[in-house]
């Protein structure tokens, strides 16, 4: 919660603006913050599409609430969004992939749309963006790091605070994708470099 889940909650709704009855595209949808990030837009009444590279992933993603998930290696990824969201354009993308996904994204958001940018996974800078083309579309790209918000208490203490309220409720739930000794961190990171793990990775001090 301290990381992923407020960095899922600012994305959303700090900048996000997520509405109820908006539809959400969340990339990497498996993932640390993805994972959090279906479950609170759910809560926040919006409809939920998922991306998510695998079947197990996308089945997880499923699992928390997803309305629709979409494979995330089809040719065209925009496409996919498109006709997983009836044919229309969408409202809020959260994207951290980088490379053609944001650039499939920025294509599909309806006016008004936003995307928010928090991460580039793939390694690969997405295309150089004309401003007319914002303009054209009134879309809006917006770029998100959790650092901004330290030493801010409404920006963190209290925010931690309502994701612990809500998991102690049991409206929202982490997902622990692997655990692994501490004395194997290094393989830790080359499977969450190699996109391979799910959820949020935790090393066992004690091993």
């Amino acid at each position: 919660m301290l990381v992923q889940g407020s960095t899922a909650w600012h994305i959303l709704k700090t900048v996000g603006h997520v509405q109820p009855g908006e539809t959400v595209v969340v990339h990497a949808a498996a993932g640390g913050v993805g994972t959090i990030a279906i479950q609170l837009a759910k809560l926040w009444g919006a409809k939920v599409i998922a991306v998510a590279s695998s079947e197990g992933k996308r089945a997880l993603a499923s699992s928390l609430g997803a309305d629709v998930v979409v494979e995330a290696t089809v040719e065209n990824l925009g496409d996919a969004i498109k006709a997983a969201n009836g044919g229309k354009r969408v409202n809020l993308i959260l994207e951290m992939v980088g490379g053609k996904t944001f650039d499939d994204s920025l294509e599909i958001l309806a006016p008004f749309g936003r995307l928010v940018t928090y991460g580039m996974a793939s390694r690969v800078a997405p295309s150089m963006i004309q401003p007319a083309m914002l303009m054209g579309g009134s879309k809006t790209i917006t770029g998100f790091w959790l650092s901004h918000c330290f030493g801010k208490k409404e920006l963190m203490n209290d925010v931690i605070e309502q994701l612990f309220a809500l998991v102690v409720e049991g409206k929202l739930k982490p997902v622990i994708g692997a655990t692994y000794p501490l004395s194997q961190a290094s393989q830790a990171h080359k499977a969450m470099l190699s996109r391979e793990t799910t959820g949020k990775i935790t090393l066992d001090p004690a091993q």
